[in-house]
């Protein structure tokens, strides 16, 4: 190398470095952004569009290992664009398929600068469960009447916070929930407290949905949490550590229970949302009549009915991600969302438990989908922000693993080679 080429490797470097700081802090702003959206669109599509187009124009690189997800997610939104061939008044529908289609490239985005840098997941994380805090502040206060005009923060009695619906804003906030758990249960004893603090209103911020979804994902969630620590830690006493900070923190969440249930409001509105299945599920037309009858008319609509049409023929949406791949991306639309949930879910589990810097991150994204899965029976997630972002933590921590693999095979010959120079030598 010239002293002119050294010369200028030392100039670029700080410079390079300073735009990655400045990229990875946008990145996290757009990620805080999420825990708001009252109205669409939202700031996070807005400051997202801008960031994804800054990103790819300067050189984002989608490798082959993040292809995959690329080309479902396509496929999944041009089952979409084809199902408005099938609507006679598309009204909002394009802009519907739109959005999906934004929100594609955010998962493709997320898994490329993660594929780029692992470093970038704990300010993800972190912007999350901040954002996750403040919006679930917003829930409670507004649930509680706190200050005038509180109330536009709830929805039928529910807490929303910064949300349009309680179904979304609950689920939302169980993967920061995860992230603090896992936080306790493996950092410093001296950040506890403070981590346990937030992971208490998030709970109750959840809680306070009422959305039967969002508390199960959050059992869900911190069960499955516990036990794969438990499969990953070899050390007895690790593993002590881990069962008894489990066991206060569930004491904890069940003593803030019980004290929120002696509020007779939040009593009341808790004994009608515990129960498995409400009037409206099990009803003539309710949630499970409309799935059956559904299911039956997609077999024979190869290219769905369109978006948002559901709704107008039945007396409320599908709520339920199966049919709803179905009856608005078609029949390519729900193969491509099956195939790409089920790659998914597998390439986090072939993952799970393999000691690098990236696992946690890896696990609690996992969790999440896996989670974000089992709801999407009762609920329509196609829409949801944050699980295009857990999809974008899988595949790039996949990305992740799968250099690291190319990377140690490619040392291993020179390692070899080296032995035996120096057993020549001897």
């Amino acid at each position: 190398m010239s002293a002119v080429e050294a010369t200028h490797l030392r100039v670029a470097q700080p410079q390079r470095a300073t735009l990655r700081l400045i990229g990875s802090a946008m990145v996290a702003f757009g990620v805080f952004l999420s825990g708001f959206v009252i109205d669409e669109p939202a700031p996070y599509e807005l400051w997202m569009a801008a960031l994804l187009g800054i990103w790819f124009i300067l050189g984002l690189r989608i490798s082959r290992f993040t292809a995959p997800l690329l080309a479902l997610l396509l496929a999944f939104n041009v089952g979409g664009m084809l199902s408005l061939t099938q609507m006679k008044d598309l009204g909002t529908a394009p802009m519907y398929v739109a959005v999906s289609t934004f929100l594609a490239l955010t998962a493709i985005f997320y898994a490329a600068i993660i594929e780029e840098s692992h470093r970038r997941l704990p300010l993800i994380f972190d912007a999350w469960a901040f954002a996750a805090v403040i919006t679930s502040l917003l829930g409670i206060l507004g649930y509680f009447h706190a200050f005038p005009g509180a109330e536009v923060f709830t929805l039928y009695d529910r807490a929303k916070g910064a949300f349009q619906d309680p179904n979304v804003f609950g689920p939302f906030l169980v993967p920061p929930s995860i992230y603090l758990v896992h936080g306790i249960l493996v950092g410093s004893l001296k950040a506890a407290p403070i981590k346990a603090f937030a992971l208490l209103i998030l709970a109750l911020g959840v809680f306070l949905s009422f959305s039967r979804a969002a508390w199960g994902l959050f059992l869900l969630g911190i069960v499955l949490l516990i036990f794969c620590m438990l499969l990953k830690e070899r050390s007895g006493a690790f593993r002590l550590r881990i069962l008894i900070l489990s066991l206060a923190a569930v004491m904890l969440l069940v003593a803030s229970l019980v004290v929120a249930l002696q509020f007779p409001k939040v009593s009341a509105l808790f004994s009608a949302r515990a129960q498995l299945v409400q009037q409206y599920d099990g009803e003539h037309l309710g949630r499970f009549d409309r799935h059956r009858i559904g299911f039956t008319m997609m077999m024979e609509r190869p290219l769905g009915i369109g978006p948002l049409v559901f709704g107008t023929m039945f007396p409320e949406d599908e709520h339920n991600i199966w049919l709803k791949s179905l009856t608005s991306y078609g029949w390519l639309g729900f193969v491509s969302y099956i195939t790409m949930l089920c790659w998914t879910i597998y390439l986090g589990f072939r993952n799970l438990l393999k000691d690098r810097p990236w696992q946690p991150y890896l696990m609690i994204a996992w969790i999440g989908v896996l989670g974000h899965a089992a709801i999407g029976n009762v609920i329509d997630i196609d829409h949801w922000r944050h699980v295009y972002l857990l999809f974008g933590v899988v595949w790039g921590c996949a990305a992740l693993e799968q250099r690291h693999i190319r990377n140690h095979a490619a040392q291993v010959p020179h390692i070899g080679l080296a032995n035996e120079h120096r057993r020549a030598s001897l």
